[in-house]
């Protein structure tokens, strides 16, 4: 009997054992018993977030939170990760909710491949996301618009609206009747193709006379073409001639190319200047008549002479003239 109860005794307490630890797996405080790297983050605020609650990485759980508490003006949370689990360190961590009424949970970005996996300890960077408090105000303050909104459409809005348009109406009835004649009467008119809105409505003659000076501009781009053809031709040309220029054929050709023509131009402008030289200086038969006076002097009395020799012969007739030059020869 007593055998039979310290059986029933044992096996009772082996399934409250067994129960705790699947309730304590399900709580999650089964992590506190495997080593893990733990990393930090610090928020402005963590939205009653608590131990124990999942860390996700693009929404699977790898992790919890191990810690909540105070640091300076803002809020640690220490993540107790899964150290199979890359967290790199740009990894970011934000604090997110999975419905109105939902738990709570601290969710992780991959960070880039290239970055280096964050060290046990790191401090990740954080980003706050809206609250849900946040949310619920603007909802309400939008709501709140939407009713002045819907308020404003009401009877007595719409006609504190209205009320100064209709006054306004009834005071320049006559006005607005006399205005609408005049529009009815030029859209009759227009309609009617009566004067210049309504020609241009309804007289094809603008239609016509425009195809017309489009055709007559395409004749002519028609027969600019040859023009632009030979134009074309010409260029080519001028490039042809420029090429053979510049690869030294032909008159021009040799003219810009061959250095002989520049040689030898210089060389006949530095003989030049030494002529020029010695003619300055007196020097040779051009420099002594160019520098020497006697020269200018002895023209000068032969010039003279020559127009007495000319004078007397003037004086003297014919025949003394002839006898003079007979005497001379023989």
């Amino acid at each position: 009997m007593k055998s039979s109860l310290e059986t029933r005794l044992g096996v009772f307490f082996a399934l409250v054992v067994i129960a705790a630890f699947i309730i304590f797996e399900l709580l999650g405080g089964a992590s506190l018993f495997r080593r893990g790297q733990e990393f930090r983050a610090q928020f402005n605020t963590v939205k009653d977030l608590k131990v124990g609650d999942p860390v996700k990485l693009a929404g699977v759980q790898v992790g919890r939170v191990k810690s909540v508490g105070i640091q300076g003006n803002r809020v640690e949370i220490t993540l107790q990760v899964d150290p199979n689990i890359a967290v790199h360190t740009d990894s970011v961590a934000s604090v997110q909710f999975t419905g109105l009424m939902g738990q709570n949970f601290v969710a992780l970005t991959f960070g880039s491949e290239n970055a280096p996996r964050a060290s046990s300890g790191a401090l990740l960077q954080s980003r706050e996301q809206a609250d849900l408090a946040d949310l619920m105000t603007r909802l309400d303050s939008v709501a709140g618009g939407v009713e002045s909104l819907t308020k404003s459409f009401s009877g007595e809005e719409i006609s504190k609206l209205l009320g100064p348009l209709t006054d306004f109406i009834k005071q320049n009835q006559s006005n607005i009747s006399g205005t609408l004649a005049n529009l009815n009467s030029m859209t009759s008119d227009m309609s009617g193709g009566r004067g210049t809105f309504g020609k241009l409505i309804k007289d094809p003659t603008l239609y016509n006379e425009a195809v017309i000076a489009v055709t007559n501009i395409g004749g002519a781009m028609a027969d600019a073409k040859p023009l632009a053809d030979d134009a074309r031709a010409m260029v080519a040309d001028l490039r042809k001639m420029v090429g053979n220029m510049e690869k030294g054929e032909g008159t021009l050709g040799r003219l810009v190319t061959d250095p002989s023509l520049f040689d030898e131009a210089s060389g006949a402008m530095t003989n030049f200047k030494e002529i020029l030289q010695k003619i300055n200086q007196g020097k040779g038969s051009v420099g002594e008549l160019v520098n020497d006076n006697s020269f200018l002097r002895n023209i000068r009395l032969t010039l003279q002479k020559v127009d007495k020799a000319t004078e007397s012969l003037e004086d003297t007739g014919p025949l003394s003239v002839l006898g003079t030059a007979v005497g001379t020869l023989f």
